[in-house]
Formats: structure tokens, C-alpha cells, sequence
């Protein structure tokens, strides 16, 4: 692929001229704060500049529509890793508008899978080991649903230290808005 040669052209004269300098940091997060966002394009440098960080301030972790789907997989557990090892005191939640997630048919998904060459007997095993595929690829109705979602199942977290406070934000992927609709402050001081 081009799209790999040129990457790594790229990243030669990247690392001979030093580029990389601007970009030292260590594994902690200067602002103690995690992110959790959604993989859209469209926030890969915008989310950033809109919330005012830089290379080394937050730990982020992007999923389709800023989800957490699994209170003990792998992103519920790289926030608890976040506070616990490094250092992080605080996660926000920044869903966006305009979300592909809130559009997602599971229906539709399965339906290319098909299309790009997964048998259906590969979808029925899974489902006969109690997957249930239509749930699991399913998105949400808008976006402050999922969000609010996502949230919950953070602060509510049976490892979640009580002390931490969860946000929640929608960023307009167009202007870098941002609006918040959960004050992670505020739920702490009803908690105590």
C-alpha cells in the first residue's frame, strides 16, 4: 500500500530532523485527567485544541461513539490502569454530534459482513456462544443517551475510587463547542 510506504518516509525524516523533540513527554498525565472519545476523524486534532491540551497532558481513549460497551474490558480497564498507575484523578466523557454511532444498524452491519466474506456459520457460532451479535453492534438512539450511558457505567464501577469524578461533554465536531452535561463535581458532593 502507498498509504504505508509514505508513513514511513514520513517518519524517517521525521526522526532525522528531530521532530519528534516537540512532542517529549513521560507515560504521566500532566493535567491527571483521562478522556474518553470517540474515534471519529474529525476530533483528532480538534478535540484537543478545543479542550487545551497538548502531547502529554491527558490520557485518551477513543471507541466507536465514545462507548464503553463492557464494564471489565479493555477500555473500562485502561481507565482504571489511567488512575491507579498513572497518576490520573479525573475522566471526562466527550461524545459529539453528528455521530455515525447514532445512525449504526446492526441489521446492516451484519449484512456487509456478509458481504466481505464472514459465514453465517461463523455469525451463528458466536451467537450459540451467547453472543448476541445485533446488541453488541448496536448503537444508540442520540448521543446523549450513549453518553449518559458511558458515564454511568464509569461512575458506578464497583473499582472506581469514590473520590474521582466522572464528566460528561458533547463536542460539535464542527466548531470544537463544547457543552456539559454532566458535572462530575457536582455527583461527588451528593455521594458523600
Amino acid at each position: 500500500m502507498d498509504n504505508i510506504k509514505d508513513m514511513l518516509e514520513h517518519n524517517k525524516q521525521f526522526v532525522e530532523n528531530r521532530d519528534y523533540e516537540a512532542y517529549i513527554s513521560d507515560k504521566f498525565p500532566q493535567k491527571k485527567m483521562m478522556i474518553v472519545t470517540c474515534m471519529d476523524t474529525r476530533l483528532v486534532e480538534l478535540l484537543p485544541k478545543a479542550m487545551n491540551f497538548r502531547n502529554g497532558d491527558v490520557k485518551i481513549i477513543k471507541t466507536a461513539g465514545a462507548i464503553i460497551s463492557h464494564p471489565f474490558g479493555s477500555a473500562m480497564r485502561s481507565i482504571l490502569v489511567g488512575l491507579y498507575e498513572l497518576g490520573a484523578k479525573e475522566v471526562i466523557v466527550v461524545g459529539h454530534h453528528e455521530c455515525g454511532m447514532a445512525a449504526l444498524n446492526s441489521d446492516d452491519m451484519l449484512h456487509h459482513m456478509t458481504e466481505r466474506g464472514i459465514s453465517n456459520k461463523v455469525l451463528d457460532t458466536i451467537e450459540h456462544s451467547g453472543i448476541n451479535l445485533k446488541n453488541w453492534l448496536r448503537g444508540f438512539d442520540n448521543v446523549q443517551e450513549g453518553l449518559m450511558e458511558t458515564v454511568e457505567m464509569i461512575r458506578n464501577h464497583p473499582l472506581l475510587p469514590s473520590d474521582v469524578p466522572v464528566h460528561g461533554m458533547i463536542i460539535d465536531p464542527k466548531t470544537g463547542a463544547l457543552d456539559l452535561l454532566v458535572d462530575g463535581n457536582k455527583n461527588l458532593a451528593v455521594k458523600s
